[in-house]
């Protein structure tokens, strides 16, 4: 029986990808690319010579169906996004569902992902975690925002270079400027790096140089026995 395998490609550095991928690319029948160019200069490098189609957030509702009919039909089928594992902030959720209800096999593939890499080498706990992905642009932001001030366990947000200021402020007001954070940027690129501090001196830093790449924000979670440890010693200085 065909299936559907889940490809994830690397993040940056395309060294970051596994022998059981580039096998599964050279064997399936076709591929779904969020963008086939991407994917192009991936499969040039692989050299890799597959069909591929397009499978975005802007046509997955239509063509999801088309795509378990072919399965169905004995044609193995793999999805990639432009990076890392589909499905996690990438399209993928809603084909692996429809996969499912019609008794499709699905095998997902282990990968390349930047929320690993960006939570392990944070410092923060990363035996568990949260992983919030792109908070909401607008409406529904400030609430999100607000509930996870209170989550005890890392968490672990994605945001654009053009946000990443704005966000930490955001973070900043609700969490309180001394929460702590991991910034990691450009995971596996030439020009990764991970500044480490207060959310106050995140800022100040990304004031300071503008931000580029892709970005992860990995925060501490809440300490309910150092906050009121915190605000014990302030009532003492105010005594």
């Amino acid at each position: 029986m065909a299936k559907l395998y889940i490809v994830p490609t690397p993040i940056g550095n395309l060294e970051d990808i596994t022998l059981r991928a580039i096998n599964t690319l050279r064997d399936v029948d076709f591929i779904l690319a969020e963008d086939t160019r991407t994917t192009s200069h991936l499969l040039r490098h692989l050299g890799i010579d597959k069909p591929m189609y397009s499978h975005h957030k802007f046509n997955e509702h239509a063509t999801v169906g088309r795509v378990a009919e072919a399965i169905a039909a004995g044609r193995d089928v793999a999805l990639v996004s432009d990076a890392g594992t589909p499905g996690i902030s990438d399209p993928g959720f809603l084909l692996v569902r429809k996969c499912v209800e019609e008794g499709i096999d699905v095998v997902t593939l282990p990968g390349a992902t930047a929320l690993i890499p960006a939570v392990v080498q944070s410092g923060f706990p990363c035996d568990k975690f949260c992983f919030e992905g792109f908070l909401p642009q607008k409406k529904g932001r400030q609430k999100r925002i607000a509930e996870l001030s209170s989550e005890p366990r890392t968490i672990i947000l994605y945001e654009s270079p053009y946000r990443v200021v704005k966000c930490l402020e955001q973070l900043a007001e609700a969490f309180g400027a001394e929460r702590r954070v991991a910034v990691v940027r450009e995971i596996t690129k030439k020009f990764e790096e991970t500044v480490r501090g207060t959310l106050a001196e995140a800022i100040a830093h990304f004031k300071a140089h503008e931000p580029k790449g892709e970005f992860v924000i990995v925060v501490a979670g809440y300490d309910a026995k150092a906050e009121r440890a915190t605000e014990e010693e302030e009532e003492d200085n105010d005594e």
